[in-house]
């Protein structure tokens, strides 16, 4: 608990069995209220293992996807009873140890987001990050950047923490169940105008982290174009965005 908010950790889990206990072991017990996994019909152990070590667990008799995952981790959290949920990845690419850091400025009424960069500092490249995921998320923020009218360092990351009120008023459930489904939700917090704050996120790329293929990574990438001209769009009148026609401005009531 942070200022007498309740912090509900969510994880959303697909094989990974190997790396739960890793990621649990960096946990602050004094920040953290609950865990939630959330496990998309994995293949391994990965709820067995969630089991053991106590998390309350959610499966999924289906594969949701990536982005369907995180539905079910925020709604759930939210039925929890969650102030504010931070997003942390099972397969140990994130380190729980900087969860402080993303979730004192949410509680404490500074930001609404937090988001760990890679980007900033050094994380990335010294976390073995591809040259050419390296390279296309540059770009690809550069792009955002503009066409979103914000400024971050990266909008790819998937280490996230949010305030209860964002989550009640986001449209997120609409969102692609893939991994676009992360770009769209910025978009709608920046479009519905709440604030984001970003901390330096070291980061681990191995072989138990999970990663996408190259042609998934085209795939995203060019899901991440689409919805950085549909805000664009959307916020000058030209088209009305299916991701962002319902999202209410933090001023509506």
């Amino acid at each position: 608990m942070v200022n007498g908010k309740k912090v509900v950790m969510v994880m959303p889990a697909y094989n990974a069995a190997s790396t739960l206990k890793k990621t649990i072991d960096e946990l602050p017990v004094d920040i953290v209220d609950e865990i939630l996994l959330v496990d998309d019909c994995s293949r391994d152990d990965t709820v067995s293992q969630a089991e053991s070590l106590g998390i309350k667990t959610v499966v999924h008799t289906c594969n949701m996807g990536y982005g369907g995952n995180q539905k079910t981790c925020y709604k759930t959290a939210l039925d929890l009873g969650a102030d504010v949920v931070v997003m942390v990845h099972p397969d140990y690419q994130y380190t729980p140890l900087i969860i402080s850091a993303m979730v004192s400025p949410i509680a404490n009424g500074v930001f609404d987001c937090m988001l760990g960069s890679r980007i900033l500092g050094t994380g990335a490249r010294k976390g073995g990050m591809p040259v050419y995921k390296y390279i296309a998320n540059r770009a690809l923020t550069f792009f955002q950047n503009i066409m979103v009218g914000y400024h971050l360092s990266e909008y790819h990351t998937g280490y996230r923490a949010f305030s209860r009120e964002l989550l009640e008023r986001i449209p997120f459930d609409g969102n692609s169940d893939d991994f676009v489904f992360d770009n769209q939700m910025l978009c709608q917090i920046i479009y519905a105008g709440y604030d984001i704050g970003e901390v330096t996120c070291p980061t681990r790329y191995m072989d138990d982290s999970s990663s996408i293929s190259f042609k998934r990574s085209v795939q995203y990438g060019l899901g991440v174009l689409k919805c950085s001209w549909e805000t664009a769009a959307h916020r000058v009148g030209w088209i009305k965005s299916e991701f962002l026609k319902d999202v209410k401005k933090r001023t509506d009531s």
